[in-house]
């Protein structure tokens, strides 16, 4: 069997999905330490400074975390034609057929394999329900950093009502994107040693690889 090499993610896109991932790697992390220190914090008058590099850390990777679910939301209007949100979502007929076929692959129900050169559509619903929840998260987010800031403050009191509301949100919401980084991974791993499409590579190089037409 013949395969031929195809253009498939921007660099945009795969900018934006490192930056994604390793901003969530750093939020997590200082996330966990701010809301329950695990040093001693009675040095923080000292040179160290532990809250103070974790907060620091952790609003630096917000941003990072900011600006790349802004790039995807782009990409998802003006992407490539793997990259637009009208791909991702089950709207037509094909997208139908092909989640439901992946959802059987998956399930181990049968062991045909879909070929598509992008996402296929449950991993394409499922990141869409993410930067969904990625939206939540930042305003969250940027709620609990600016509460007295007018915008944010109508923003906030608007959608979760309470400071305390909104914390309890954003600490929920980290779960979903803990959960969906493993399973992310474990799938990404799977498909690659599966099937020959590349597509771990493809996050690297842009290029996946389909069966060449003879």
């Amino acid at each position: 069997m013949l395969y031929e090499k195809k253009y498939c993610w921007s660099v945009l896109l795969r900018l934006y999905h490192w930056a994604f991932a390793l901003s969530i790697i750093a939020l997590v992390v200082t996330g966990f330490y701010i809301n329950s220190p695990w040093t001693n914090t009675m040095q923080e008058g000292s040179m160290t400074y532990g809250m103070t590099w974790m907060r620091y850390i952790h609003f630096v990777a917000g941003y990072v975390f900011t600006a790349a679910v802004i790039a995807r939301i782009f990409l998802y209007i003006f992407g490539n034609a793997q990259e637009r949100i009208t791909d991702a979502l089950p709207i037509t007929g094909r997208n139908i057929r092909n989640l439901y076929k992946t959802i059987l692959s998956y399930a181990y129900i049968r062991d045909e394999h879909y070929p598509r050169l992008g996402h296929n559509v449950l991993a394409g619903l499922t990141y869409v329900i993410t930067i969904v929840a990625a939206v939540f998260q930042l305003v969250s987010g940027f709620y609990l950093l600016f509460p007295e800031v007018a915008n944010w403050e109508v923003i906030g009191v608007t959608i979760f009502n309470s400071q305390q509301n909104a914390r309890f949100i954003h600490h929920l919401l980290m779960w979903w994107f803990m959960i969906f980084a493993f399973i992310h991974i474990y799938l990404v791993i799977w498909n690659d040693l599966k099937e020959p499409e590349g597509l771990v590579s493809s996050i690297f190089t842009g290029d996946k690889f389909k069966e060449k037409q003879v």
